[in-house]
């Protein structure tokens, strides 16, 4: 089934976008800030509404929904604009180590694909899974906020800063 038809409007979501070939991006903070603005932009104006996230060094998992139209949409726009400007930050840095190495796989995964100009950054889905009980939204929230913590970065979870279980996180959610 297409990516598009996986999402309906009202639909209530957990989403993992996913860098190609999991590169290690959103270990520099410009590169999160990046991410984060555009998050809170598609949910001051695109009608995001956001309700988990965790933002890890090569994915960001969310759980989200869109009460007016499809969910699927926002993220189109908002994983093509963040594709666009975190490309040119990458680029352009010329403090970034791994600068050759990344522009080089990110040209690597875009050949398959005609509408990739030169370069892909995010696969291209997200894989939607709908959250239609209490119980596998309880599953997939403990899933988000512990992904931290299965992977050795915290002792738990609240003390990841990039996730909605820090109380300081940088994205503010709607109560489940």
């Amino acid at each position: 089934m297409s990516e598009l038809r996986k999402t309906y409007p009202g639909g209530f979501f957990f989403l993992t976008l996913t860098v190609v070939g999991w590169v290690d991006v959103f270990i520099r903070p410009r590169y999160v800030d990046i991410l984060v603005d555009s998050l809170r932009y598609c949910q001051q104006r695109k009608g995001l509404e956001l309700y988990a996230y965790c933002i890890m060094s090569s994915h960001v998992h969310l759980i989200a929904a869109r009460t007016e139209g499809r969910l699927s949409d926002v993220l189109r726009d908002m994983k093509a604009h963040t594709a666009r400007e975190l490309l040119h930050c990458i680029a352009d840095n010329e403090q970034e180590s791994r600068r050759e190495w990344m522009m080089r796989l990110f040209a690597y995964y875009a050949r398959p694909y005609r509408q990739n100009e030169q370069y892909m950054f995010w696969q291209k889905t997200t894989h939607p899974v709908p959250l239609w009980t209490p119980a596998v939204t309880r599953q997939k929230l403990d899933y988000v906020h512990n992904n931290t913590v299965a992977a050795g970065l915290v002792t738990a979870p609240e003390h990841y800063p990039l996730s909605s279980a820090c109380p300081s996180g940088p994205l503010q959610t709607l109560p489940l």
